[in-house]
């Protein structure tokens, strides 16, 4: 095949620029960024308490408004949309458009079962449509959830770069539409994936000993948002301080009660 000429080869590579699949605006880079120690509110159930005094909030990306995302913005408050990514629930409203083909074992949650996440042909206009939401509700931040099925009994035979492509997906997807995205657990990826996502969200780092795990995020300038359960504030607030953790103790049900370092 012939090369094309200078010029042409020029004009191609600005026509491909200019175009991406779903209607994905460019990346510019202008994105929120939090750092490392910000301190945040978590709250995924129960009616939405909007008085905390901190300047990150993550709520559920399906379940709020436009009208409550501009609320917290109206108090100087940056707000994260919380998606499932990795896997189906069947409690929403786009339930029905996954094919029972991508849909595998629960993942212990009640009504949701692990996604096939090799089947980007299927999941990506999915999870497009689901970040053009956040995007259009006003969310500055996407946290993606269910992103180490790989680790995990999902009835695919899923591996680790099945799982770091798909997760650069959500990553370049929510990029696309101006949002920053978080890393949700799946430390073992933390080295190839930090460069991709712009903080990282964890659960029980300090409960099983791997905290350490999360510093790539820290030493990147990137916040690291992190919830124990089971531990109380006494038994991980130091090693948070320490590690520049922004570390709250909540509930199971991530209702708005919460205990912060």
């Amino acid at each position: 095949m012939r090369r094309p000429a200078p010029l042409v080869a020029l004009l191609l590579l600005l026509l491909a620029g200019c175009t991406s699949p779903h209607g994905d605006e460019p990346d510019t880079g202008k994105r929120w960024q939090p750092r490392p120690g910000v301190a945040w509110q978590w709250q995924l159930s129960g009616r939405l308490d909007t008085s905390v005094d901190v300047p990150v909030y993550d709520i559920d990306g399906f379940d709020q408004s436009k009208a409550t995302v501009t609320a917290l913005h109206d108090k100087g408050r940056k707000v994260i949309c919380y998606l499932s990514t990795g896997a189906w629930e069947d409690f929403r409203p786009d339930a029905k458009k996954f094919p029972k083909s991508v849909l595998g074992k629960g993942n212990g949650w009640k009504g949701e079962r692990w996604l096939d996440i090799r089947r980007t042909d299927v999941l990506e206009p999915l999870m497009a449509a689901r970040l053009d939401m956040c995007r259009d509700k006003g969310f500055d931040a996407v946290e993606p959830d269910n992103m180490d099925g790989y680790r995990n009994t999902t009835g695919f035979p899923l591996k680790a770069a099945d799982q770091l492509r798909y997760n650069r997906l959500i990553a370049r997807l929510a990029h696309a539409r101006g949002m920053a995205v978080g890393l949700k657990n799946d430390l073992d990826q933390i080295p190839a994936l930090v460069g991709d996502f712009d903080f990282a969200v964890n659960e029980q780092c300090a409960q099983y000993g791997e905290c350490d795990a999360l510093k790539p995020f820290i030493t990147a300038d990137k916040a690291v948002f992190h919830v124990e359960y089971e531990l109380p504030t006494s038994r991980f607030c130091a090693d948070s301080r320490r590690l520049k953790l922004s570390s709250l103790q909540k509930k199971y049900e991530l209702g708005a009660w919460r205990k912060a370092c």
